[in-house]
């Protein structure tokens, strides 16, 4: 093999990669033979656009002459928090091999020179569970703790599956015969563990290859279970125009921007020779524009010399193009009834008659509207001297007014500007005779008549109007308004908590912004109000 070819194959591996660990094997394996890598995908939610992102990277791989496994991680699916049941789980594996396989028919590659696994296929054979427990008797709680922080839920009283899923991926690399592991930097404490703890077993160290996180269209993390953050595979274009229309993509802004994210990471990768990226403006905004290269594109938007309703137009036009042929894959009644099998609708709970006592409405933590706000303007209540008058963005036309009991906790400075998480749906009252239309929650305790109380603090990056979640009850629309009859906000701010590590909590869900977890400044074990 001639050097200048391992140096071509070497820089496809490595292109818009975030970091890599060991390198130098990388080197050392390029100049015997192609490289043989595995990436892995737990088949929980439905996979959205963000996938194009692995997959444009294992389309550069094969062009670099690797050899490809993509393992469909069912068993981690189950461990993870129970998130895909097992019942599902079959039919599941199903469609995330028909999106990948229809993923790769878009953007060209052939099958031919891929390989599938499933995770279930070896992962319960005897030397696997053997090995398992090999690692268990090496591995501290710790240690398997700390690995999956970034990709297993975090919760005070973990499950023991949880704990598991590290070490079965670090396994993974042994039982599928490859030198390499290819995944999200979000993945990076597994990788360590699996560096530390392999060669233990005799085992020996494998390469790391690992991808930056892209935002999402809200500008934080693209989530399957936050709707508004990413597009899915099978969204008609009506729909992609509905998101793109809403994505985050403030002028000049080129860190927070998940549309040019995308842009470097899957459309100019996948370009044909001599291609280039057009953005179509009529003569009077300037005319057409055309890059070659990516960095051409993020110079002229961070210099606002692109307006961002321009990009959006020709984001929205590269996306369809990408997933056309998807669609026209699942247009197939066979895999349309996969998808519904699948993922099936949330069940609506029945309408109860007025005279039947028994039937209960379901009471869950996704009726709740919960957002970011930014206090823009703040005073105290001319009737009341515990009550502040806030005037707080949440995304809306106008920003809401809510009157808040924190004179006696915050200063007013501090109220000044300062992020939020705002309760969205009560029903609008009246304090003192200035109407709240919502209550700016709190962590909140007493102790021997000394009251203690801090607004909750969104994740850094958060923005106004974000949407804050709970795990594990991502799906399902909030009510417009709670009813206050039915008590539906008392019923469940009962299991609002904050943990002993300051994350708020539902019944030890964490609630979530895309850009991360919401915390309490100090307060820990309390609850929240």
């Amino acid at each position: 093999m001639k050097m200048s070819s391992v140096i071509e194959k070497k820089n496809l591996i490595l292109r818009n990669l975030q970091e890599v660990l060991g390198e130098d094997k990388l080197d050392v394996i390029l100049k015997e033979r192609d490289l043989k890598i595995y990436w892995g995908t737990a088949t929980t939610g439905r996979p959205h656009i963000a996938y194009f992102v692995p997959i444009s990277k294992i389309a550069d791989y094969l062009k670099a002459g690797c050899e490809v496994t993509i393992l469909f991680a069912d068993l981690h699916a189950y461990l993870d928090n129970m998130k895909a049941p097992w019942e599902l789980l079959e039919l599941r594996v199903q469609y995330y091999e028909h999106s990948i396989k229809a993923m790769l028919s878009s953007i060209g590659v052939s099958l031919e020179k891929l390989k599938f696994v499933r995770g279930t296929e070896y992962q319960l054979s005897k030397e696997y569970t053997m090995d398992v427990y090999r690692l268990s008797s090496s591995i501290s709680i710790h240690d398997a703790k700390k690995a999956g922080a970034e990709v297993v839920k975090q919760v005070d009283n973990p499950l023991l599956s949880g704990l598991l899923y590290p070490g079965l991926q670090a396994l993974d690399e042994e039982y599928l015969k490859v030198d390499a592991q290819f995944g999200g930097v979000d993945q990076r404490k597994i990788f360590t563990m699996s560096e530390k703890y392999l060669p233990q077993l005799g085992y020996e160290k494998r390469i790391h290859l690992m991808n930056p996180m892209v935002p999402g269209l809200a500008g934080g993390k693209m989530s399957s279970s936050e709707v508004d953050s990413k597009i899915d595979l099978l969204d008609s274009p009506a729909t992609v125009k509905k998101k793109l229309k809403k994505a985050f993509c403030e002028p000049g802004n080129i860190t927070e921007n998940g549309l040019l994210a995308f842009a470097k990471h899957v459309i100019f990768g996948l370009f044909e020779p001599n291609e280039k990226f057009k953005i179509s403006r009529n003569e009077a905004n300037g005319g057409d524009l055309n890059f070659s290269a990516y960095e051409d594109l993020e110079i002229c938007f961070s210099e606002q010399k692109l307006h961002p309703a321009d990009l959006k137009a020709s984001i929205e036009f590269y996306i369809n193009r990408l997933l056309d042929p998807i669609r026209q894959i699942f247009d197939k009644p066979e895999l349309q009834k996969l998808v519904a099998n699948a993922y099936p609708a949330p069940v609506k709970p029945k309408k109860t008659e007025k005279n039947n006592t028994n039937q209960q409405e379901e009471i869950s933590p996704s009726r709740l509207d919960i957002r970011v706000g930014k206090i823009v303007e703040v005073s105290k209540h001319p009737e009341a001297d515990a009550l502040y008058i806030e005037k707080i963005d949440l995304g809306e036309e106008q920003p809401r007014t809510i009157v808040s009991g924190l004179v006696n906790y915050v200063p007013i400075n501090e109220m000044q500007d300062r992020l939020v998480v705002v309760l969205c749906n009560l029903k609008p009252a009246k304090m003192r005779g200035i109407e709240s239309s919502g209550m700016v929650l709190c962590a909140s305790i007493e102790n021997n008549g000394v009251k203690s109380v801090e607004p909750l603090e969104p994740s850094e990056g958060s923005k106004p109007g974000d949407k804050v979640f709970i795990e594990s009850y991502e799906q399902g629309e909030p009510d417009k308004i709670l009813n206050p009859k039915k008590k539906i906000w008392e019923q469940l701010q009962v299991d609002l908590k904050v943990s002993n590590l300051c994350e708020a909590q539902w019944q030890s869900n964490n609630l979530m912004t895309n850009a991360g977890k919401i915390l309490s400044k100090s307060l820990k074990n309390v609850n929240i109000a």
